[in-house]
């Protein structure tokens, strides 16, 4: 197996406050980097502490560091290469279930599940799966979506509830959580398609807890569901993470070459920009087609272009329950 040169933590003040101190006083050369708090090296291993808590090792000495200095004298706790032994939960077999593109303007919900097991998760370590907002690259996102594919076989499952589907979805739903969970147990019924005796499945918490195993049909009743915050650092959740991420950007992709414009992600001004010039060439009801109409920024956009949610089909209408909508005063 290729050794690891990569490890990241997130440290407390107080560990924040131990390591710069320790990197200060030993044989480690300070060096200048954006956003840390003090970043040091040494030939073999570059340390660097974010003002945001994470510290980032990196270098062929990386291990040497994590195992030597970072665990007894800052961590306070022995994990590297004990990993397994310590949370034999890790490699047991499971599945993971994450989504993506649901806080996304344009594009799609896509909901991604995977298997792990004992046979896989040194794989998954050596290719660095990790939860897909650590991955800064949409190229690298995609790549490593293409590998986990090719490595796990048919042992994943991607749903994908285009725009089109997503606002009828939400027309009769009314809540992204109730669309989630409804995404995540059909995730959980198809892979126990293709494993069958697969005990457990990991997903992150949404809602109430209840949510998912009541959309749950009958192969999937059995399973030991287990929904927990930060659940990415499952590596099966993580994996499933990046395979919801490669199938939103690939529709995003998809849809920049219909439209001849990059569609961006998000909900920024670019995001409203670029909606806007749509509708305009297209007329109001592509929206109902391309992006999320429950959105705020529907309106938004639909007041650019002179028009109102009243020109739109009824599942373009509906509008989150958090966001008010005003009907125009009559005159």
């Amino acid at each position: 197996m290729i050794p690891k040169t990569s490890f990241t933590y997130k440290l407390d003040a107080g560990q924040q406050k131990e390591l710069v101190k320790f990197l200060k006083e030993g044989n480690y050369r300070p060096v200048k980097m954006e956003y840390t708090i003090y970043a040091a090296e040494t030939p073999d291993c570059r340390i660097a502490m974010y003002t945001s808590g994470k510290c980032l090792i990196q270098g062929k000495g990386a291990p040497d560091f994590v195992s030597f200095i970072l665990e007894p004298c800052i961590l306070k706790q022995v994990q590297l290469g004990y990993e397994d032994q310590l949370n034999p939960e890790l490699s047991s077999p499971h599945f993971g279930i994450d989504e993506s593109g649901k806080g996304d303007f344009f594009g799609p919900m896509v909901i991604a599940g995977a298997y792990i097991d004992a046979t896989l998760i040194d794989a998954m370590r050596e290719m660095d799966v990790k939860d897909s907002k650590n991955i800064t690259s949409d190229k690298k996102a995609i790549d490593m979506g293409r590998a986990l594919r090719k490595l796990l076989g048919n042992r994943f499952t991607v749903i994908k509830i285009g725009p089109a589907t997503y606002n009828n979805l939400y027309m009769k739903m009314r809540s992204v959580n109730n669309m989630l969970a409804w995404g995540h147990a059909r995730a959980i019924e198809n892979l126990l398609g293709v494993v069958p005796d697969c005990p457990k499945a990991i997903s992150d918490q949404f809602g109430d807890a209840s949510l998912i195993r009541k959309a749950l049909m009958q192969k999937g009743q059995k399973i030991e569901l287990v929904q927990r915050h930060k659940a990415e650092s499952d590596l099966a959740v993580a994996a499933a993470s990046i395979l919801a991420r490669e199938g939103f950007l690939m529709a995003l992709r998809e849809m920049s070459d219909r439209f001849k414009v990059t569609i961006p992600k998000g909900a920024s001004d670019r995001v409203k920009d670029v909606a806007t010039d749509i509708a305009k060439k297209a007329g109001p009801n592509i929206l109902v087609e391309t992006v999320k109409c429950h959105f705020k920024t529907t309106d938004e956009v639909l007041s650019r272009i002179g028009s109102s949610r009243s020109a739109l089909p009824p599942q373009g209408r509906t509008f989150s329950r958090a966001f008010t909508y005003k009907r125009p005063e009559k005159k």
